[in-house]
């Protein structure tokens, strides 16, 4: 798939190009500022994502960042993911007459101030999942333990995961023994495959 590079762009490639324009509308009459992220648009205050509008197969909607603190009195709102997600609520819709434009505005209105008053559900770090084996190796090789020091927490999580997801302690070593010459060249597990 093609990554849009304007609105205009995602919404002449969406099927469901004419609803999304009137949710679009909708949106533009806030004092939110609309900007293209991760292909689709998102509508900010302060420089915090409030809203964005996507379009799916069988649907399209409205995504709240922090709906979770909505009202939500006319119960329109999901989470798609329970017990996963914290914060992101969804509205679905499958035809244009479910787009309720006052409605809309009223929990978009809710929505900004909310974000203007600091209402946020920062996400949790993920806890590093550490195998006995690589423990081993850093506290044996300060040069490996000096260089895993300076790979972001995101590179660290992503070696140690690595490792430890194998069930065999021998899939564990060859796995370690691979990543070694990586992590002391400072190279991420997945910096191959990231775009440059």
């Amino acid at each position: 798939m093609k990554m849009a590079k304007s609105v205009e762009g995602y919404l002449d490639g969406s099927p469901w190009k004419k609803e999304l324009s009137a949710l679009r509308e909708i949106l533009n009459r806030n004092e939110l500022v609309e900007e293209l992220k991760w292909g689709t648009p998102h509508y900010m205050v302060d420089g915090k994502i409030v809203v964005g509008i996507a379009g799916f197969k069988q649907y399209f909607g409205l995504w709240f960042h922090q709906g979770v603190f909505l009202k939500d009195e006319s119960n329109v709102l999901i989470n798609a993911q329970e017990g996963t997600t914290r914060a992101l609520r969804q509205w679905r819709f499958q035809t244009l007459d479910e787009i309720n434009s006052e409605l809309i505005h009223q929990y978009v209105t809710e929505a900004n101030q909310n974000q203007k008053d600091g209402m946020e559900i920062k996400p949790e770090p993920k806890k590093i999942q550490w195998s006995s084996e690589l423990k081993e190796a850093l506290a044996l090789d300060g040069e490996l333990s000096d260089a895993f020091e300076t790979l972001t927490p995101g590179k660290q999580r992503e070696y140690a995961e690595h490792i430890a997801t194998a069930k065999q302690e021998k899939t564990r070593l060859s796995r370690l023994e691979k990543c070694i010459p990586m992590i002391k060249s400072g190279t991420g597990l997945h910096d191959k495959y990231k775009r440059s």
